[in-house]
């Protein structure tokens, strides 16, 4: 017998022997919804071998493990029965069509709570903000119950299921979750996957000596483990701490700990881990939480004699998470992030697996060919490495809450003729302003003196110059500075994939230097870019003559036109060579519509010859949809500094 054909009839059996127990645990709270529990039965028949599958992949071995199939399918059938009625008619609704995230009309923003609205309360009045802005997607930066003191922004999570009280509580999170769905728009939260802060309660029982939490997390009682990992492990966060392994007194043993000392990593080899983390994830989907971004994924698997990143247990626990949400709550969606080498960054996409997924590397690259003014090393990446399977989609960002890192590849860097080591120190000066010439004033975050490894800290406007400009009064620089911001925000939300906003930077907010003053934040760079938005007069957008309704007005004009173009969907982007260095072009197309987007990464105009135009099918006059102007190619296609034009090529043939 194969182990496919062994599989399928193992995953039967198993299913067989649990399902009667099952039936008769649930069978007072199943007499009244029995409509509702053949559905969940199509599902869990339909997902079930998946789960199976990979749950045999990771615990197969273990004497007891048709006692996690059972406790893994008690838990599923436990939240499902607690799931709200109006969640269970959105899964069925998300079932008709799965990839209604892949649809141009999808346009969302990631924000602070306490720094847009100081609590979930607040939020809640700026629902009508979010619509002003055309916005769907929701994406609220870590809200869950914290220590104090080291919380790494958020990150340390004491309590999955107990909203920080700063902010709010979860029967607000689930009021503002209710909101929210009534308008269209899809919450998306942090599940910190890796590791928990060393107050959660699981960590207590473990520096309490309880054995069965002991085994959540990786604990040794002398240095040799560790010591033999910690030869391939590199440090997340060097001018904080080195190694990977932190001593606790109270149980006199080693944890390991991959970003800080206080964030404990969990033990993914153990199923109670996985299952816990399972109901966590489910109860927040219970409250109304759509999309889980899925916070360092790749760290989530050790394995000796390795880095501990990517491996290829971390995609099948990913994978089974996927199936059980399929079977309990299947509106549910994953994002990745993975901060990675490209290779590994489009490992973690699949319908199976995470369906979305941050695009780092056009993040990066972006601001390498505004650094550079040309275009060839964005062009060439792009070409062969912005590819994702069908049904998922990248969630395109200019900023996010964290640094950025140059994590380009270093084979495509010398295929363009760049040194990549010398490339990335090149970029990290520019950015941190110190290379002559630059325009930016961000600052470094975490400088490696083992490779001298540095990444940047920074708003949008300020890497881009406004903050210089304004600085220097000089309206040329500031229009400039608006003219780079503009680009890349009309790349984000064009080039294919979901466009997701920073909080912030609707409206061109800069960098925030108060963090210095603040001794929980004076030695972590990244709040400089993590600014408390500002409700007053001159920031309300009432004042059309400001800057920031500038920018806010531009930004709901590039939602609204990508929303009314069929061919912005997510899919069909194909970049294509303009025959100029410093113009960057793509395709977009869908059924009989097909867009040319050219932007120039220049501050001088430059010119796209009429011939490669005419090659492209343009004829005659053509319209740029981002003026709504009528463009004449007879003597080329002037494209002016720092601009971009989406050509509608959609009445010609294109020869490529």
């Amino acid at each position: 017998m194969t182990d496919l054909d062994w599989r399928p009839e193992q995953a039967k059996k198993s299913l067989n022997r649990i399902f009667p127990n099952l039936e008769e645990k649930f069978a007072d709270k199943l007499v009244d919804i029995q409509g509702d529990w053949q559905i969940f039965k199509i599902r869990l028949n339909t997902q079930w071998e998946r789960l199976f599958t990979y749950l045999h992949a990771l615990y197969g071995w273990q004497y007891d493990f048709f006692y996690t199939l059972e406790r893994v399918l008690y838990s599923l059938v436990e939240y499902w029965l607690q799931r709200p009625p109006e969640l269970k008619l959105l899964d069925e609704q998300r079932q008709v069509n799965p990839t209604w995230f892949l649809s141009e009309k999808v346009v969302g923003i990631v924000l602070y709570v306490d720094l847009f609205s100081d609590n979930l309360t607040k939020l809640k009045d700026h629902i009508p903000y979010f619509k002003k802005l055309d916005l769907n997607y929701l994406h609220l930066m870590p809200i869950f119950s914290v220590p104090l003191d080291d919380n790494d922004g958020g990150y340390a999570v004491s309590d999955y299921r107990a909203i920080n009280p700063d902010l709010g509580t979860m029967s607000e999170l689930s009021e503002i979750a209710r909101r929210l769905l009534e308008e269209g728009i899809s919450l998306a939260l942090d599940f910190v996957f890796n590791h928990t802060s060393d107050e959660h309660t699981w960590a207590k029982r473990a520096r309490s000596g309880d054995p069965e939490y002991l085994n959540y997390y990786f604990t040794y009682p002398d240095r040799e483990l560790p010591d033999q990992f910690q030869k391939y492990l590199r440090d997340i966060f060097p001018t904080v701490r080195r190694g990977s392994f932190t001593w606790n007194e109270e149980m006199r043993r080693w944890v390991w700990t991959t970003f800080n000392s206080f964030q404990w990593d969990l033990n993914y080899s153990n199923p109670e881990v996985m299952r816990a983390m399972m109901e966590e994830m489910l109860y927040l989907a219970n409250q109304g939480v759509e999309i889980f971004r899925l916070d360092a994924v790749p760290f989530i698997w050790k394995r000796l004699g390795t880095d501990c990143e990517n491996q290829p247990e971390a995609h099948t626990v990913i994978r089974a998470f996927n199936a059980m949400a399929k079977i309990a709550a299947p509106c549910i969606l994953f994002k990745s992030e993975a901060i990675v080498h490209p290779d590994e960054v489009v490992k973690y996409i699949h319908p199976d697996e995470c369906q979305l997924s941050y695009n780092p590397l056009l993040m990066a690259l972006l601001w390498e060919s505004l650094a550079t003014k040309e275009v060839k090393f964005l062009e060439h990446s792009m070409r062969h490495r912005n590819r994702v399977p069908a049904g998922c989609t990248w969630v395109n960002y200019l900023r996010c809450h964290d640094d950025i890192g140059w994590s380009f590849d270093d084979v495509d860097a010398r295929k363009v003729g760049i040194d990549p080591a010398g490339h990335r120190k090149f970029l990290n000066e520019f950015y941190t302003g110190n290379y002559p010439g630059s325009f930016a004033r961000g600052v470094p975050f975490q400088f490696n003196p083992g490779n001298g490894d540095v990444r940047v800290s920074g708003t949008l406007s300020s890497l881009a110059g406004l903050e210089e400009a304004l600085e220097k009064g000089d309206n040329e620089l500031i229009e400039k500075a608006v003219r780079r911001i503009n680009m890349l925000r009309a790349i984000q939300v064009s080039i294919g994939g979901i466009p997701l906003l920073y909080g912030g930077d609707e409206f061109g907010q800069m960098n925030d230097y108060t963090y210095m003053t603040d001794p929980t934040k004076i030695n972590d760079s990244r709040w400089i870019h993590r600014a408390k938005r500002r409700w007053d007069a001159r920031d309300d957008l009432a004042d059309q003559d400001t800057l920031e309704w500038r920018f806010f007005r531009e930004m709901v004009k590039l939602f609204r036109l990508r929303k009314e173009i069929p061919a912005f969907q997510n899919g069909g982007m194909e970049v294509t060579s303009i025959g100029n260095p410093h113009l960057f072009g793509y395709f977009r197309t869908f059924e009989n519509q097909r867009i040319l987007a050219i932007n120039n990464f220049s501050d001088k105009p430059q010119k796209m010859d009429t011939g490669r135009l005419e090659v492209y099918g343009a004829r005659g006059d053509v319209v740029n949809l981002l003026s709504d102007e009528v463009v004449s190619i007879e003597d080329g296609l002037m494209v002016e500094g720092y601009d971009a034009v989406w050509l509608d090529l959609s009445g010609g043939v294109a020869m490529i």
